[in-house]
């Protein structure tokens, strides 16, 4: 697995993930830094050839793809002062996936960012949105597009954990 700066860029369905925003990469897998993260630290890995659906890839493939998400996991929740990890595949669109494309959603959690933890995949949906005062994530406050050079910086942050 690599983490120096990736040379390439990926596609992510429709999408292009430019090389800047990947902080690290297995053989068949990548990890990149979210658009529109639903907390601190969320992220993404994906394999590199592009498959809609789970049951498609090859079982290299999936293998691939998990053990590159335990290891991110592994970084980024100390990284973000989390204490727990929300590991998720969106798969197919009644499942709430919105790119045709696998990908792990790779959340740090701690204590209280939700009010039920549940809430952690409304949010991910992007179907429901609510405010929450308090210690819970206010989405519409904390939920928005970043510009490439602020996604460029954290995956830059993130490779030096590789």
């Amino acid at each position: 697995m690599s983490s120096a700066a990736c040379s390439q860029d990926y596609s992510f369905g429709p999408h292009t993930i430019h090389a800047s925003e990947v902080f690290v990469e297995s053989t068949l897998s990548f990890a990149f830094v979210n658009l529109k993260p639903v907390v601190p630290g969320h992220v993404l890995i994906s394999p590199k050839r592009v498959v809609p659906r789970f049951a498609a890839l090859s079982a290299d493939e999936v293998a691939d793809l998990w053990v590159l998400a335990q290891r991110v996991g592994a970084a980024v929740e100390p990284h973000f002062g989390a204490t727990s990890l929300t590991l998720t595949i969106q798969d197919g669109e009644q499942a709430g996936q919105s790119v045709p494309h696998v990908h792990v959603h790779c959340l740090p959690r701690r204590a209280g960012d939700f009010e039920k933890n549940d809430e952690v995949y409304d949010a991910i949906d992007e179907h429901t949105r609510m405010h929450r005062p308090g210690e819970r994530l206010d989405l519409d406050a904390e939920r928005r597009v970043r510009t490439r050079a602020e996604m460029a910086a954290e995956a830059g942050a993130l490779r030096k954990l590789f």
